[in-house]
């Protein structure tokens, strides 16, 4: 089958990402035999023209729209994106009446609502490089689709799902060639990492969170040597910075540590980040580990440094073991980016104190922390759940498209944001939400590019805003 795959994500702040999903399943649709072409959104200055003219040129039988995000998940200054991808659609309908399907990581976090939305005829709940093929399958040899999983669709007003059970991770060798589907120069200019996994799923139980849903909450892990391998692959592409992007890198533990070891029997040449280590499993000997791997730097996801406010999270560990990665952290050479959540369940002005002078004290030189104030809530999490009752949240599921955010009841948010922003005046390696949508964030990616300033960016934070503040601006 003729098939078009659009990337729809626009967002340049704080810098373009690849479209990972979107490749794999262009590389997949094409290995099993379809014409597949990938009109990636990102860059282009005239998109609904350039829309038209790959469609009437290429004359789809099926249309893949991958959805990245629904809104830019700041509290301060939110971004939706939905307005925009309900105009996408428009333009594709007063052009083809071909069977729109709907993939990407937004797509599992409201499928239905983004069904009714787009009018689209399938989504596509996860695992798009596995469910995406098999429909088109289906669909060129007129078979019933109720055998293709993890697929929703609309009948008779009502909602349906063929499965929910998440499929086999699949083998490295459906590694996208990233050269073929984008424009590779134009994401390096603005300091894109690669994409890459080494597992799926997620057993833990955040309050907020939907991995567990989208990825199914067992792990699917992609043996070690083949993630080894797909670095490699990667880096033989020429995409030598690379991001592994599983919910949590390091659990499993011994997965971590047998990725890390097979990483250093590579001569890949990668620069590696992880933006997502779990403060309950860092040590000394996977820090070191990851080190030889060829990591650059890693990202901790601590949300809190309060007991109180971990606890109402559901994150699974304490503000003793947030301490206790923080002290393997100090004696690592590797730059790392603290993560912090305020505002929710359980946060009080004592509990936002602690953090805040937690972050003030373990930052290094070159360390970042990043202060993330309220909650995206989604459908079907807890965090909805206890929205609702306490009377934060009220509207539909259907108007939850539009950003809609969780933040304690018992905290002042203007409070909280002078604390936020003071922080960040006071200490140069400390952000906030607005640092990320800053209008001259794509320059500076694109200036770092051209000088000799060792990645990742953001552990030059503190040198970049002396500069920026030294012309009368701050990030």
């Amino acid at each position: 089958m003729k098939v078009l795959i659009i990337a729809t994500n626009r967002n340049i702040h704080p810098m373009p990402v690849l479209p990972y999903g979107a490749c794999m399943v262009a590389e997949a649709a094409d290995r099993a035999g379809h014409r597949v072409r990938l009109l990636d959104l990102m860059f282009r200055r005239h998109p609904r023209q350039d829309l038209e003219a790959a469609v009437k040129e290429f004359a789809p039988e099926v249309l893949g729209l991958s959805i990245r995000n629904l809104d830019n998940n700041d509290m301060q200054a939110p971004v939706e994106f939905v307005s925009e991808l309900a105009q996408t659609v428009r333009d594709l309908r007063n052009l083809t009446s071909a069977p729109l399907v709907l993939g990407g990581p937004a797509v599992g976090l409201m499928p239905e609502a983004l069904l009714r939305l787009t009018g689209a005829s399938w989504a596509v709940l996860g695992d798009g490089e596995t469910v995406f093929p098999a429909l088109l399958g289906a669909l060129h040899h007129g078979k019933s689709l109720s055998r293709v999983p993890r697929l929703a669709w609309l009948e008779d007003g009502g909602y349906r799902v063929s499965s929910q059970t998440p499929c086999p991770v699949p083998e490295a060798a459906t590694l996208p060639r990233f050269s073929r589907w984008l424009d590779l120069k134009a994401y390096r200019a603005g300091l894109a990492s690669a994409p890459l996994q080494s597992k799926r799923g997620c057993p833990f139980s955040c309050i907020y969170c939907t991995y567990g849903v989208s990825e199914g909450t067992a792990y699917r892990l992609v043996p070690p040597r083949e993630v080894a391998a797909g670095v490699a692959g990667l880096a033989a592409q020429g995409c030598r910075d690379i991001e592994f992007v599983d919910n949590v890198f390091n659990s499993p533990y011994d997965h971590a540590l047998a990725v890390c070891r097979a990483l250093a029997e590579v001569r890949h040449g990668a620069r590696l980040i992880t933006l997502e280590l779990n403060p309950a499993f860092v040590d000394d000997a996977l820090l070191g580990a990851m080190e030889a791997a060829g990591f650059v730097g890693v990202g901790l996801t601590a949300e809190s440094a309060a007991d109180p406010v971990l606890a109402g999270l559901r994150k699974g560990y304490t503000a003793a073991q947030v301490e206790k990665a923080a002290e393997a952290i100090r004696r690592s050479p590797l730059p790392c980016l603290w993560l912090f959540m305020l505002g929710g369940p359980g946060e009080t002005r004592e509990t936002v104190a602690e953090t805040l002078a937690f972050a003030r004290r373990i930052l290094r030189r070159g360390d970042v922390a990043y202060l993330n104030v309220g909650i995206r809530i989604y459908p079907g999490t807890e965090l909805e759940g206890l929205a609702r009752e306490e009377g934060v949240l009220s509207g539909s599921v259907q108007e939850m498209l539009k950003p809609v955010f969780y933040f304690s009841p018992r905290l002042d948010l203007s409070w909280t944001l002078d604390r936020v922003r003071q922080a960040a005046r006071d200490n140069l390696s400390i952000l906030h939400g607005a640092s990320l949508s800053h209008p001259w964030l794509p320059a500076i990616n694109r200036l770092s590019r051209r000088l000799p300033l060792k990645p990742p960016l953001w552990r030059h934070t503190r040198h970049i805003r002396r500069l920026v503040r030294a012309l009368g601006r701050d990030i």
